[in-house]
């Protein structure tokens, strides 16, 4: 994978104390389970990866079967939304700014974010997933797709009030985000700079930016009513927007 040799080169920057080794052996099982096909084994096996930081930081630890695939990950088969842990993988290498190892837990369970979205999987707050592993077959009942209730904004123009407009928005989120944890809306334009960072309208109103520092880059070329955007918290409290039937996840701000 692509993000492979940038956090081997990341690794080598990084003084070997006791903290950056755990990292480096979470990190180290993390890229072992690149060899399981199927992308729910493959997310038990990240979180499984986990556990010397998880037993460093006296947490409970990783559920057996996580740990399992990650001590001997299975091989064989076409491996399933390579780009998504591409992504994740490179996410995770970021969190080595971190001083706080249970900031780069947090930091690590977020980054596996697009791979659960794509399985169907709810997004977990940062600190139940620090404390639960992510997720596993006892906490079965936590994994279905959430619906679209009070806890998700799906709507279109006028349909958009109170919460879910104020969703994104820097001096209203710590009041509305436990509110809303998601925004579904279609596109109602959209455009690129010269340095292909885009800007969205949605047709409820709301306007996204990329961030310049996020090195996916879309390849949007139908019209926007096409697209179907779906804008989740990403960590420490950043906002990721997917586009269905689009493999990419992006990292964005909301400009008005």
């Amino acid at each position: 994978m692509r993000s492979k040799v940038w956090l081997l080169l990341l690794f080598s920057l990084i003084p070997l104390s006791a903290q950056a080794r755990t990292r480096d052996s979470v990190m180290a099982g993390a890229y072992r389970c690149a060899a399981i096909a199927d992308s729910r084994q493959w997310l038990d096996c990240y979180y499984g990866a986990a556990q010397p930081v998880r037993a460093q930081l006296a947490l409970p630890p990783a559920l057996p079967n996580q740990i399992r695939l990650a001590t001997a990950p299975p091989g064989g088969g076409a491996t399933a939304d390579a780009d998504l842990r591409d992504h994740a993988m490179a996410d995770v290498s970021r969190c080595y700014v971190l001083p706080d190892d249970r900031q780069w837990l947090d930091c690590y369970y977020s980054a596996a974010q697009p791979v659960r979205s794509r399985l169907g999987l709810s997004p977990w707050p940062q600190t139940e997933a620090a404390q639960l592993g992510g997720a596993g077959d006892r906490e079965r009942a936590h994994l279905q797709p959430k619906s679209t209730g009070p806890a998700s904004a799906i709507f279109k123009g006028s349909e958009a009030d109170g919460p879910a407009q104020r969703f994104g928005l820097p001096a209203a989120e710590p009041r509305f985000a436990p509110k809303v944890d998601r925004i579904v809306s279609r596109m109602e334009s959209y455009s690129l700079n010269r340095l292909r960072i885009f800007t969205v309208t949605l047709d409820n109103g709301q306007v996204w930016r990329q961030l310049s520092g996020d090195t996916d880059y879309a390849h949007w070329k139908k019209p926007a009513g096409s697209y179907v955007a779906v804008i989740t918290h990403g960590a420490f409290g950043s906002f990721n927007l997917a586009v269905k039937g689009d493999p990419g996840t992006y990292k964005v701000e909301r400009i008005k």
